[in-house]
């Protein structure tokens, strides 16, 4: 497996994919500090949608591997739909374990993109499955840190339905109920609490991960130069979060079909927008 990626800047990057030398994560201070020391690219209202047309690209060159993780994808959508038609108060905890679990099944598709820039690698299925394998501790760690906010997104889903009603609502009927006029002080405020913890996960693992995959940094170093990306850039981020979660919102309609091809895209985009957004030199 390649440890190369991309070392053009983002106009050239389309042209002209290059290779940037891995970056090993060490312990020591003057490390960490390089890496938070990282130049990030002033981005543009319409990187957004290049980053799209690009995760396109790549995904009609590997159709194969982009369709199992979009089935992946629906297979867990299906879970959300299973779980609100029995647990309706679970629902918001299984979407932040969604968003926890996307970022890590679009490793492959991240690792599929990099292939895809390398001279000479051919992309693979199994490759990408196995593209965890060298940042095992470090992903790890990040996960365990993505999993403390979904779990307190979860109790703080359930504190909401607890102080907004004194019985759980039936399931049948239940956004006929949920959207009534009365309910409106409760979808408000179940709405800011989602929204706060789904903006947390975003602006922490946005490009946390395919920076951990390309350079083997440390979780803390990804996690903290994600968030300087989103505080640096904050509109062109917010726009691609909206970006996001509107492309994925539209992908549901169809019986969630469309996530087999939408969720695919929008992995192969990240790569796109990390790329953009880290400026790449050998270490």
């Amino acid at each position: 497996m390649s440890d190369v990626g991309a070392s053009k800047s983002a106009p050239e990057q389309e042209q002209a994919p290059g290779a940037v030398g891995s970056f090993h994560a060490s312990s020591a201070p003057d490390a960490v500090e390089s890496v938070l020391s990282l130049p990030l690219a002033r981005l543009g209202w319409l990187d957004p949608l290049r980053w799209i047309r690009l995760g396109w690209n790549d995904f009609r060159r590997c159709p194969r591997i982009g369709l199992f993780y979009g089935l992946c994808f629906v297979l867990m959508g299906y879970a959300l739909l299973a779980v609100f038609r029995s647990s309706p108060a679970y629902v918001m905890a299984l979407a932040a374990g969604f968003l926890l679990m996307g970022p890590f099944l679009c490793l492959g598709l991240y690792h599929t993109s990099r292939a895809l820039q390398t001279p000479g690698a051919t992309p693979s299925l199994r490759a990408s499955l196995l593209a965890w394998r060298p940042t095992l501790g470090t992903m790890g760690i990040f996960a365990g840190l993505l999993l403390i906010l979904e779990l307190l997104w979860g109790r703080a889903s359930l504190v909401v339905f607890a102080i907004s009603f004194n019985t759980m609502p039936s399931t049948d009927g239940l956004l006929q109920q949920l959207f009534k006029l009365e309910n409106i002080s409760f979808l408000i405020t179940y709405t800011a609490v989602g929204g706060i913890f789904a903006g947390l996960i975003f602006v922490t693992s946005v490009i946390s991960i395919p920076m951990i995959l390309d350079r083997q940094v440390d979780a803390i170093s990804a996690g903290l130069t994600s968030i300087r990306a989103c505080l640096e850039n904050p509109g062109v981020m917010l726009l691609w979060g909206a970006l996001i979660t509107l492309l994925i919102g539209l992908a549901m309609l169809p019986a969630l079909l469309g996530l087999l091809v939408v969720g695919p895209v929008i992995g192969h985009a990240s790569w796109h927008a990390y790329q953009h957004i880290v400026a790449h030199r050998a270490a």
